[in-house]
């Protein structure tokens, strides 16, 4: 998986008037947790571009005057309610040695037969939740529906890899092809070819 850098200077001062100083400089008061101890620390809102408005996932590698380096995940961030400017980012230390749960997105390949016979394919999961070791994390998970007939169903077990565990249900639907006004049944019309041309060569 990417891994996106941030730098920034760890602060003593946790109080609301150093926080709100430290808005009004353009950082952002940010703490990192999992570890030995909390890590209070401020970076430029700039910084965080990358890692908030993307549908990406992504690690974080947290570099601190005086050569403090955390390798981490974000966890829980904070906006602005009216100017949706960033106010808080919490962040969860990660080691190579520990599994982590998170949110990967999800890759679709192909163009489903059901569609191009005038299906409609319905994505129920945008991303799903995996647990990992740090270095197993994918950064998507290809999910190949070319193959999807009308009435047809992805489910989570499809995409199972041993590098990675979902936390989903066996009978999660990723997505499926429905049936809409204008389909037709091609599919059902290619298997009964099929089996015509099957029955026809076993009478020969």
């Amino acid at each position: 998986m990417k891994s996106i850098t941030i730098n920034g200077s760890q602060r003593e001062s946790v109080g609301k008037k150093a926080t709100k100083a430290l808005r009004n400089a353009g950082q952002v008061p940010c703490v990192v947790y999992g570890g030995d101890k909390a890590i209070h620390f401020s970076a430029p809102e700039l910084a965080f571009s990358k890692l908030v408005y993307t549908p990406n996932a992504h690690t974080v590698v947290i570099e601190l005057d005086g050569g403090t380096r955390v390798n981490a995940i974000l966890q829980d961030i904070q906006f602005h309610p009216v100017t949706d400017r960033i106010l808080h980012v919490d962040f969860y230390q990660v080691f190579d040695d520990k599994e982590i749960t998170m949110d990967i997105p999800v890759n679709y390949i192909g163009n489903p037969r059901g569609v191009r016979n005038g299906g409609v394919l319905r994505k129920n999961k945008r991303s799903l939740r995996v647990k990992a070791l740090p270095g197993n994390l994918p950064d998507f998970i290809d999910a190949d529906i070319s193959e999807l007939k009308i009435g047809n169903k992805l489910y989570i077990t499809a995409l199972e890899n041993e590098a990675y565990k979902f936390m989903h249900p066996d009978n999660t639907v990723v997505c499926l092809v429905r049936r809409s006004r204008a389909a037709v049944l091609v599919d059902d019309e290619d298997d009964e070819e099929g089996e015509e041309a099957t029955e026809a060569e076993g009478q020969e």
